[in-house]
């Protein structure tokens, strides 16, 4: 019993986008959101799109780092999400805007730069996401983006897809496995990108620790912070507690109760629009 696409896009509601950002956001994505910044530190103005945006992590990690004369475009496709990004401290300077990224609604030849925090992961037709970062962006313009590396790289997801596995050995939830760590090969993802029009790519892989306060906070997160609680509950309506409670005695029994360092890999993609 696997989410489809529509399924995980309702999966980030409720309460979720708060869980996501308390919990998930610093453990996973606000390391790899100053990796990105690094990145575009040189831009001193122009127009930036950011694509499936979520919560905002990235986006206001952008605006803080970047002069106003950088214009920020976040977008993401679930309106909840972008409901609570705006909703935070350092929202005000970015134009928020609901749109998918296989069907932008911008004119070509629109940004400088296109960013995306782990999001290709989820599009359906990914060539068709990367052909629209290629028509928004000016020639020469930058498409900088990262994924996860496969689960086993990923200290505590891979501990969430080992525990639930376990649980449920008959029908185990593949989120995290098939999807959100399911895009990790970098020859598939530069070929993606050279089918769609990219003709130079590049991918750094990055190896970095990741910080949580405590196991349980650790185990909420990831459970109740994403789509793999919607799986827990397909599979078990009164399953939910009990998954948080098994990942949080699988991390303590590795790391402690908290607080926790453990590593994460990701690649860092930088493509290029050909000049002309």
């Amino acid at each position: 019993m696997q989410l489809a696409m529509a399924d995980i896009n309702a999966a980030f509601t409720g309460a979720v986008p708060e869980l996501y950002t308390r919990y998930i956001g610093p453990i996973f994505f606000e390391p790899y959101a100053a990796e990105l910044v690094v990145r575009l530190k040189g831009m001193s103005f122009g127009r930036l799109l950011e694509t499936a945006c979520g919560t905002g992590i990235v986006t206001r990690a952008l605006a803080a780092a970047l002069p106003e004369t950088v214009a920020i475009t976040a977008t993401d496709l679930n309106d909840p999400m972008l409901d609570f990004a705006k909703m935070q401290p350092g929202a005000e300077r970015v134009q928020w805007q609901q749109a998918d990224a296989q069907d932008l609604p911008f004119p070509g030849q629109t940004f400088d730069v296109v960013v995306c925090q782990f999001g290709v992961m989820f599009f359906p037709d990914k060539e068709k996401a990367y052909r629209e970062a290629l028509r928004v962006l000016k020639p020469g313009g930058r498409f900088v983006f990262d994924v996860w590396d496969r689960v086993e790289t990923i200290d505590l997801a891979f501990m969430v897809h080992k525990t639930l596995t376990e649980m449920f050995p008959d029908d185990p939830p593949r989120f995290i496995e098939r999807t959100a760590m399911g895009y990790y090969d970098v020859a598939k993802i530069r070929a993606d990108l050279a089918r769609a029009g990219f003709m130079e790519s590049t991918a750094d892989t990055r190896r970095l620790p990741c910080h949580i306060t405590s196991a349980r906070h650790g185990a909420l997160g990831m459970i109740q912070g994403s789509p793999v609680g919607a799986e827990v509950t397909a599979r078990d309506p009164s399953g939910l507690d009990k998954a948080v409670d098994a990942v949080t005695q699988a991390i303590t029994e590795r790391f402690g109760p908290g607080p926790i360092e453990a590593t994460m890999q990701a690649h860092i993609v930088t493509a290029m629009r050909p000049a002309r």
